[in-house]
């Protein structure tokens, strides 16, 4: 039972601190005013902090149980932290994009047309584009998203440091 409890702690903790760290970049993204360019160093970043962020995570939960960890105690705490700061992530960006920049979406669109217009779409194509970015970006949908993408993420590196940290009893003998 003391495992249960140092999990979901470590899952609460590290996941806000993931959550704070990806909500800082996104502002700073916003400050310098690249916030709408998709800029592959701000992804870049974010997925640096994840990976560093879940790898301390499954560390010292694996430091505070005797330096034991099993491969599954590992993915279940690498999926708990980014879960939870996606459910983090989620309400910044409801929160971004009612209060901070209201015209987020409406940019994000306008920015797309004249990449689809340079692409020599034409209207129908356009119009028939535009119709299903509105429906994927509706905040039901952006959130379910992020949810699977950062369950999948922190499934995929807490899986790798699962694999080179797990250390359980019958490895000591």
């Amino acid at each position: 039972m003391e495992n249960q409890v140092s999990s979901k702690s470590t899952m609460l903790n590290y996941g806000l601190l993931l959550g704070v760290a990806s909500i800082f970049i996104n502002l700073a993204a916003y400050a310098l005013g690249i916030h709408l360019d998709q800029d592959w160093r701000i992804g870049t970043l974010g997925f640096l902090a994840m990976i560093v962020i879940i790898v301390l995570g499954i560390r010292n939960f694996k430091s505070v149980n005797n330096n034991l960890i099993t491969w599954g105690q590992s993915v279940k705490i690498g999926v708990g932290i980014a879960i939870v700061s996606a459910l983090l992530g989620i309400i910044y960006n409801l929160i971004f994009m009612n209060f901070i920049e209201p015209e987020f979406m409406n940019q994000m669109m306008e920015k797309q047309v004249v990449a689809w217009e340079e692409l020599n779409m034409t209207e129908e194509q356009i119009e028939a584009s535009k119709s299903m970015m509105e429906t994927f970006s509706s905040p039901g949908i952006t959130s379910a998203i992020g949810i699977v993408a950062a369950a999948f993420f922190g499934f995929v590196i807490s899986a790798i440091a699962g694999a080179i940290m797990k250390r359980t009893e019958e490895d000591q003998y």
